[in-house]
């Protein structure tokens, strides 16, 4: 027990030596007054003026177009990939709808796969369309979170910044550069970087056996910066190709909660409110340890169901290593459970083991963190999702001492709490609302692999998963169907921009704001208090909403593990 807990405080210890270097890097990028020669070509080739002022309907409206735009793209060139070089082994295009899917997947920084990534993309593919609306989509949410911080950080002003500054500054100044240097650490590492399709090796029995190959290095390292997920591979993380050590596995790690943390430190610096940013970072932290203990924990102990449901004394210790069914001997349990609370606090949906094998208590992880959407959250749009609870938690007490609520110096007032609980209601309404959907869908059931509580959470995850722009799914579920890759696909796209567009215009209203000097009864936000009651909101906002769901899903599927309850 002492070594997952030496090798957890060592990450953490890290990940917190990290923030500051990275904040003080994005805050530095999100208020620059300098345009680059690269960023001056850019705002040429795109035709928009750098120094043209938008108010949040602007940016938003320009947000919106701008993605769109990058969809069909994508779309276009999912469709047309059996004509596009590049593809040696003809690998034909996708169907309308898979093509859809594929396309809001990646744009809203989702990164849902529903097909296998090397048996269904040309290398033209994966870097043309897959690769580049990673890029799109990361930047889209980094851009955005810098300018809903700077609406917060604004006095009576009517812009919160320039979509494209912001926008190009991101790709420039942040993620390709990393992405970069991440790329050349993988190659180091032995991740394939290369045009080459496949090639043949000899197995230690003389079989020869072809291994599919392609520019896997550049493809894993914005797939992590990005928080986007998707595999080159359709095992993704587990494949060799793409984690092939324990330090590539950490690098991973480190790079999905690289800029979600790191923006919280940039959030305090920008408002030059320093404290305020580290409350964020530990109200972050605390739920994350919370849920790494949990899904940690379940995993260790194992199923007890051999033992409970009569079987030989011999299996009287029953899992002894530990639940290792669907995990990799070479990351094993530790490494695992640090995998899988980061991918789905950060929402990534790169996975290192198959979450469909998780035990019903270590299962609840994921879904929680997807489900809350907060716990660091995706680039810039965690940030957003958290504030929103923020201002939530200043609301509700605000009403217990009888004052108007204020949040960094500015009155909350009717029209943010109307546009606040737009956004906490879209989330969970997206999630239920399609799982319902499903369930009572004729043909859903035929996708499933298992019955019972456990198909329910199978069809719970998927929906949670597109909706909270996640992409990992519990696997048991066949979702490369027309109901699914639709239903799926708007799940994704209403969870983008349902729950981001409303909270930009909380910003925009903020800018216009005066900020006032905080008086004897402001509850001060900068504080442990704060920090405690903002994740006590949280939970009991995400709990009163989802545990129904969960009790009809994994918390079932527990108790009937229990009494060896089986389902055939």
């Amino acid at each position: 027990m002492w070594i997952p807990l030496m090798e957890y405080t060592a990450v953490l210890a890290v990940l917190i030596l990290l923030t500051i270097p990275m904040g003080k890097w994005l805050a530095r990028c999100f208020t620059s007054e300098h345009h680059t020669w690269l960023e001056r070509m850019t705002y040429g080739a795109f035709g928009v003026n750098p120094n043209e002022r938008m108010g949040w309907q602007r940016y938003g409206v320009t947000l919106v177009l701008s993605n769109a735009v990058m969809m069909l793209l994508g779309y276009l060139i999912l469709r047309m990939q059996g004509s596009l070089p590049l593809n040696p082994l003809g690998i034909a295009a996708q169907t309308p709808d898979l093509a859809f899917n594929t396309a809001s997947s990646f744009i809203t920084n989702t990164n849902w796969q529903a097909y296998a990534g090397e048996n269904s993309l040309s290398n033209a593919t994966q870097m043309a369309a897959i690769t580049f609306l990673m890029f799109a989509g990361a930047t889209t949410g980094v851009a955005v979170g810098a300018g809903f911080v700077r609406g917060l950080a604004r006095s009576s002003s009517q812009d919160i910044g320039n979509f494209w500054v912001d926008f190009v500054r991101v790709f420039w100044r942040v993620l390709l550069p990393l992405s970069f240097v991440m790329a050349l650490v993988y190659v180091w590492q032995g991740i394939p970087q290369t045009l080459s399709t496949e090639t043949a090796a000899t197995t230690l029995e003389g079989a020869q056996q072809q291994l599919l190959m392609g520019p896997v290095a550049s493809f894993e390292s914005i797939k992590h910066l990005g928080t986007n997920g998707g595999g080159f591979f359709s095992m993704n993380a587990a494949h060799p190709f793409e984690n092939p050590t324990p330090l590539t596995n950490l690098l991973h790690i480190f790079s999905m909660l690289l800029i979600p943390a790191g923006l919280t430190y940039a959030f305090g610096s920008m408002l030059l409110r320093r404290k305020q940013g580290w409350v964020l970072f530990g109200a972050c932290m605390v739920m994350f340890i919370g849920f790494l203990a949990l899904v940690f924990v379940a995993e260790q102990n194992g199923s007890g169901l051999l033992e409970r449901a009569g079987a030989d004394q011999q299996y009287s210790q029953t899992q002894p290593g530990g639940n290792m069914e669907g995990k990799e001997l070479r990351f094993g349990i530790v490494d695992t459970a640090l995998f899988v609370t980061t991918t789905t606090a950060a929402t990534t949906g790169s996975v290192n083991a198959m979450h469909d094998s998780l035990t019903p208590l270590g299962s609840i992880t994921p879904l929680a963190q997807m489900m809350l959407n907060c716990v660091f959250g995706g680039d810039g749009v965690g940030l957003i999702n958290l504030i929103q609870y923020a201002i939530l938690t200043v609301f509700l007490a605000g009403m217990m001492i009888g004052r108007t609520p204020e949040f960094l110096g500015k009155k909350i007032e009717v029209r943010e709490m109307k546009l606040v609980m737009l956004s906490v209601l879209a989330h969970p309404g997206t999630v239920l609302g399609f799982t319902a959907l499903a369930v009572l869908w004729p043909d859903a059931v035929a996708s499933l692999n298992n019955r019972g509580p456990h198909g329910f959470s199978e069809i719970l995850y998927a929906y949670a998963s597109g909706t909270a722009n996640n992409g990992s799914a519990f696997a048991g579920l066949n979702a490369n169907t027309p109901f699914f890759n639709t239903t799926i696909g708007l799940a994704m796209l209403a969870g983008r921009f349902l729950t981001l567009l409303p909270l930009m215009a909380v910003a925009g209203s903020l800018a216009s704001k005066t900020t006032v000097a905080a008086g004897a009864g402001t509850f001060p936000t900068a504080t442990p208090l704060f920090m405690s009651l903002l994740v006590f909101v949280v939970l009991v906002v995400g709990g009163l909403t989802f545990l129904p769901a969960l009790a009809l899903g994994p918390v079932i599927e527990h108790l009937q593990m229990l009494v060896a309850q089986l389902y055939t």
